[in-house]
């Protein structure tokens, strides 16, 4: 798939399967190329799954910092307008389920449905936390061959902690669902709980698990599962 111009750098993007479009944004410093199994279930799911790598990750540009959740999203927008895709569901996952907010709130006709997957409206401001979803970022089962450089992890990274969108989530009008492991220690499940009391209509789905349930693959049948329930049935192409 190719590198395309959106913004100020080149975003690396893959699209695989038919129906409706489907946007997957990865959490801190993750790589399409990592979640592959999790795009190959969703695709069979019937829908057109398009993921890139955020800027600062995998085969994306990696500018120096900083940057914003804001800026991100601003990405995936760019992105989906250079390719023509009007609209589609939105699944974000830890950082990334912070860029899929920050979609819904500042362009919010691109955004169908939205899943909000191991992430709360803000960081986790502990200490301990911040090392462990560091750790976590690093685990040698989730990472590739292009792991990002240590500026752009630290970047990503700043931007997530300091993206506070708590204020806003009333503003939430698209139907959403929040996807969270009960024994999370990176993303508490009070965010998630939060997130849920504050989004008008949301639906709150807590699986076994911790952080990383959605790309551990004894994880992964359940967290797909429960996506694809909350979908509506995706149209064929010739149907749409």
């Amino acid at each position: 798939m190719p590198l395309l111009k959106v913004n100020d750098i080149e975003l690396y993007y893959e699209s695989h399967g038919t129906g409706d479009p489907l946007v997957l944004i990865g959490g801190l410093g993750r790589a399409v190329a990592e979640m592959r199994p999790l795009i190959n279930a969703l695709a069979a799911g019937g829908y057109r799954v398009i993921a890139a790598d955020n800027r600062g990750a995998g085969r994306s540009a990696k500018p120096p910092g900083p940057y914003t959740i804001g800026q991100m999203a601003g990405d995936v927008a760019g992105l989906l307008t250079r390719i023509g895709v009007e609209r589609a569901h939105v699944l974000g996952i830890s950082m990334g389920g912070r860029v899929a907010l920050a979609l819904a709130l500042d362009h919010p006709k691109l955004v169908d449905h939205l899943i909000l997957t191991s992430t709360g409206p803000r960081a986790a401001t502990r200490r301990w936390r911040v090392r462990v979803g560091m750790a976590v970022s690093q685990l040698p089962v989730l990472r590739g061959e292009n792991p990002p450089p240590r500026h752009a992890l630290r970047a990503q990274f700043q931007a997530s902690g300091s993206f506070d969108a708590t204020a806003r989530l009333a503003e939430i009008t698209q139907p959403t669902l929040i996807v969270h492991g009960r024994t999370d220690r990176v993303a508490p499940v009070a965010l998630a709980k939060e997130t849920h009391d504050a989004i008008p209509g949301s639906r709150l789905a807590l699986l076994h698990g911790g952080h990383p349930i959605s790309l551990l693959p004894h994880r992964q049948q359940q967290f797909v599962a429960t996506v694809l329930g909350f979908l509506p049935p995706s149209k064929p192409p010739s149907a749409a």
